[in-house]
């Protein structure tokens, strides 16, 4: 029995979870200062995070990207399963490339200079859909547009003729 994952996803998965594995394991140890200023960046997009104390932000955060990172890394979890995790964690990142004043050129999605770090949270955005999207087309047999007419048709000239059948043994 094979991995349930494809070769042909490796590159993204290695690629994307390295860089957020390395991301939160750079997380563990954060001084106050620093827990406080990416704390206060995100609770300024996202308020329900004021709540939390810096610290335990910094570490929760810490963990989720540990655990994200290690989950691409690893071949036994699903592609659909990394890929919608990956989808919803950087979904959250672009989040603050979106709504945080000053990141963007005004009127555009282009980034300005403070913006360029969040830019790429864009990428992982489309890797998370990429894998996700593979998962769930991953083993279903795929047909052209002109053979799955063809088969369509003669599905529906048999169910035609069982149709017919079904009349005469009733009449």
């Amino acid at each position: 029995m094979g991995l349930p994952i494809t070769l042909s996803e490796l590159p993204a998965r290695i690629s994307a979870g390295a860089f957020i594995l390395n991301s939160g394991l750079g997380k563990r140890d954060m001084d106050e200062a620093a827990a406080a200023g990416v704390h206060g960046f995100a609770a300024g997009t996202y308020p329900f995070l004021k709540s939390i104390p810096p610290q335990d932000f910094v570490k929760y955060l810490s963990a989720a990207e540990i655990a994200l990172g290690a989950a691409l890394l690893t071949p036994f979890v699903p592609t659909v399963v990394a890929g919608a995790a990956l989808t919803g964690f950087s979904a959250g990142l672009l989040g603050l490339y979106l709504r945080t004043p000053g990141m963007r050129k005004p009127g555009t999605l282009a980034p300005t200079q403070e913006g360029l770090s969040l830019a790429k949270d864009a990428w992982l955005v489309g890797i998370g859909l990429s894998i996700f999207l593979d998962g769930l087309t991953h083993g279903r047999p795929r047909v052209s547009a002109k053979k799955a007419e063809k088969q369509a048709k003669k599905a529906a000239k048999a169910g035609l003729v069982e149709g017919r059948k079904a009349a005469r043994r009733k009449s």
